[in-house]
């Protein structure tokens, strides 16, 4: 049978991923204890790393590395450090999310295979031919998508040599991967970071619904939609899953090989799922594939589910019988573990010994013969020998010149010196080659010199004094303009209604900059790219990496906006070199030393947003249902351009979230207090071409006491003069808080 699609297992541990690979994985996602998006995970180190690279290569089974988070500027010189090993492993490919970690693979290390982790929010073409142009091989899609909007992208990438990636099983986020900051505004845990504390999944309050856990979803599972992913030129079907232990990866994957392999051999597909029900799920549902997007995707329990829907299936008998049901899933449970256990300590990652045997004398080349478990390498030196008493080879430096042969799937268990004279001496660059020589016949594949990163060279430079910016959302804002250097204006994602209004609006008003969301699906993308070719904006803001890339083929000045997550020199170096990109809003989850190191190319302005609504997630799911109630079964063509409301959520503990949909836009939940810091003013007074501040019309706890006119007025004096004390716009706007700035990511 020839491979036609790729079953995608995680691997959270040694354990799990041996399990996923004696279940039939055609590839295995891991992370090492640093750089990755599952610090919850276990992980693994380095060493072990080559060895899981050796196990699974014999069993044809492929391992990608996840390097999915957001670089901080502090943390290049490591990442340099792991990349130059790396690229010496045999591993398959790395899965990244950064935009700065994009622009370094790129230009400083080629040959590695790179995959655009789900991170990134991927669900428009603009996206993927932005993507493929940071030469992206594979995109996994946002999980949000349905089958008509997967097949589509599918064959963007493929025109674009992108091959597609879809979630088939395991946890549903509340959130777009990506756009969710819940755990890094309460807590200072960046979701973006690897270190989600998953609050979505905290109990709250009872809704009017009646919910105690209103942004719990439940599992995803596409297992009987296998046939259509395929047929619709999906490559990767990934199972979620790498704080999963070992029986729990193998008895999915296992369960969804068996059907993978039932369509392609017969065309037919299995109907019984229990064995998924048999591991930890939260019930499952399949929703977003179908456009059922609905309260029926929601389950008021974030805990495991299995014995709950055995107890369910069992209701209408005797409890002596739904007893034993119990005590024989838990039997089931056991046995499963044990089996697997017994599996995975049968095979190792033990890599294979290698002796090294060095011999020659003054006047003749050095030889190293070299012995693995099967085979004998013998090679010679181009230069002789020569007596050098001070400088003579010896255990220490000749191991020195070798250690790198420990990254392959062969460790140095010994160097026989026994036929080497005693004070003789090659350069070390000989000794460098001959490494090299068996670095290639061990590793079947060439030797890469580590690579250090230039220093970057420019500076921010101003040209005139920090500025003030505002954000707003209404059209009756519009005389504020007149207030502020730049006003940005937040557009909605389905223009549908508003299109011909917000066309005129911005023709007749060029001073003002439309900034674009960070959610643009299907229609809406079209929509968006339509409207800048009919309004020809002198420049836009923008958090969606598509858009951007539609404004850089229009030749459109564009600006970053603070959702594109932006950490590190080398994110905004990217944006300015591969997409013309003229400015970048910093991320709002750093704080103040995160900041510092952070540089700017020259003639490329840096913005800050100073106050503002803080978004804690986006979601294509309809929050009200959970909540206040809806009419409609589920979400429809109309919810998203018609809808306006407004409720918010308490948790048990008091904290208060704001649920807000605005016409033509998603859902957003806000944290109940805006953020305010003037402290940045003081900090930075060099760093910004601009500070913004948001009006736009999201109800929050926070009041603006004077009017906004008023309040433009304080925050451009204190802007002009730092030293002006800002307790009056303080006194003006409570309450507000200013959590990121002060915990950081």
């Amino acid at each position: 049978m020839d491979k036609k699609i790729e079953l995608l297992a995680p691997g959270g541990d040694l354990d799990s991923i041996k399990a996923a690979i004696l279940a039939g994985a055609d590839a295995v996602y891991c992370g090492l204890n640093k750089f990755n998006a599952r610090n919850r995970a276990s992980n693994i180190g380095f060493e072990e790393l080559v060895g899981v690279i050796h196990l699974a290569h014999q069993h044809h089974c492929e391992v990608f590395l996840t390097l999915n988070i957001l670089i901080l500027e502090s943390e290049i010189p490591n990442l340099i450090t792991l990349l130059n090993k790396l690229v010496n492993t045999s591993i398959d490919g790395v899965i990244i999310q950064d935009l700065g970690l994009f622009y370094i693979l790129t230009n400083y290390f080629p040959t590695l295979r790179v995959h655009a982790s789900t991170q990134l929010t991927t669900h428009n073409e603009g996206q993927i031919k932005a993507l493929s142009k940071l030469k992206a091989e594979r995109v996994n899609l946002s999980r949000e998508l349905n089958l008509s909007e997967i097949k589509h992208l599918t064959s963007v990438g493929q025109q674009h040599q992108v091959s597609t990636e879809v979630f088939v099983h395991g946890s549903n986020c509340i959130s777009f991967s990506g756009q969710c900051y819940m755990s890094s505004v309460y807590g200072g845990q960046s979701g973006n970071r690897g270190r989600c504390s998953q609050p979505c999944r905290d109990k709250f309050e009872p809704t009017r619904m009646g919910k105690t856990y209103p942004l719990n979803m439940k599992d995803n599972a596409a297992y009987l939609d296998v046939n259509s992913l395929i047929d619709a030129g999906v490559y990767s079907l990934k199972v979620e899953g790498r704080i999963k232990k070992h029986d729990y990866i193998h008895t999915v994957i296992s369960t969804y090989k068996e059907q993978i392999n039932s369509y392609l051999k017969n065309k037919d597909l299995l109907n019984d799922k229990e064995k998924l029900y048999t591991v930890f799920n939260r019930d499952f549902s399949n929703g977003y594939l179908h456009s059922g997007i609905s309260n029926s995707m929601f389950i008021d329990n974030p805990r495991d589910n299995t014995l709950l829907r055995v107890q369910k299936i069992h209701s209408d008998v005797s409890d002596a019988e739904r007893q034993h049901a119990e005590r024989e899933l838990l039997r089931h449970k056991e046995e499963l573990k044990a089996i697997v256990e017994a599996r995975i300590n049968a095979i190792s990652i033990e890599k294979l010994d290698l002796k090294l045997y060095v011999s020659g004398t003054e006047g003749q080349p050095l030889k190293i013969t070299a012995k693995t478990p099967t085979d004998t390498y013998i090679l010679e030196s181009k230069l002789k020998l020569r007596v050098n008493k001070t400088e003579a080879l010896n255990y220490d430096s000749i191991y020195k010149r070798l250690k790198a042969l420990n990254e392959t799937n062969y460790t140095i268990s010994d160097i026989d010196l026994s036929e080497l004279s005693e004070q003789v001496f090659l350069p070390f660059k000989e000794l460098t080659t001959l490494k090299n020589d068996l670095f290639y016949l061990l590793n079947e594949q060439a030797f890469v010199a580590p690579i250090k990163l230039p220093k970057l060279k420019h500076e921010v430079s101003h040209k005139k004094e920090t500025a003030l910016s505002i954000i707003i959302s209404s059209i009756d804002d519009k005389d504020l303009s007149t207030k502020a250097s730049s006003t940005f204006y937040k557009m909605p994602s389905d223009l549908t209604s508003q299109e011909k209004r917000l066309e005129e609006f911005f023709l007749k008003h060029r001073n003002i900059t439309p900034w674009f969301p960070s959610i643009l699906i299907g229609n809406e993308f079209a929509q968006a790219v339509s409207f800048l070719k009919k309004v020809q904006p002198t420049r836009i803001v923008t958090d969606n990496l598509g858009i951007a890339m539609e404004a850089f083929k229009q030749d459109i000045n564009w600006i970053a906006g603070p959702q594109l997550n932006l950490t590190n020199s080398y994110s905004i170096l990217c944006l300015k070199e591969e997409f013309n990109c003229s400015g970048a809003f910093i991320s709002d989850e750093l704080n103040k030393q995160q900041m510092l190191g952070i540089k700017a190319p020259k003639d490329f302005e840096l913005h800050y947003q100073i106050y503002h609504p803080i978004v804690l997630m986006t979601t294509r799911q309809c929050l009200f249902q959970q909540t206040t109630g809806c009419y409609k079964p589920q979400v429809d063509e109309h919810c998203i351009n018609d809808c306006v409301k407004q409720t918010s959520i308490t948790k048990e503990n008091g904290s208060s979230f704001i649920i807000d949909k605005n016409k033509g836009s998603h859902h957003y939940v806000y944290a109940s207090h805006n953020c305010l810091n003037t402290d940045i003013i003081t900090d930075f007074p060099n760093k910004f071409d601009s500070f913004c501040t948001d009006f736009s019309q999201i109800k929050t706890a926070t009041d603006l006491g004077n009017n906004k006119h008023e309040i433009i007025e304080q925050f451009n004096g204190l802007i002009k003069d730092s030293s002006e004390s800002s307790n009056s716009i303080q006194e003006s706007i409570k309450p507000t808080i200013n959590a990121n700035y002060n915990k950081g990511i």
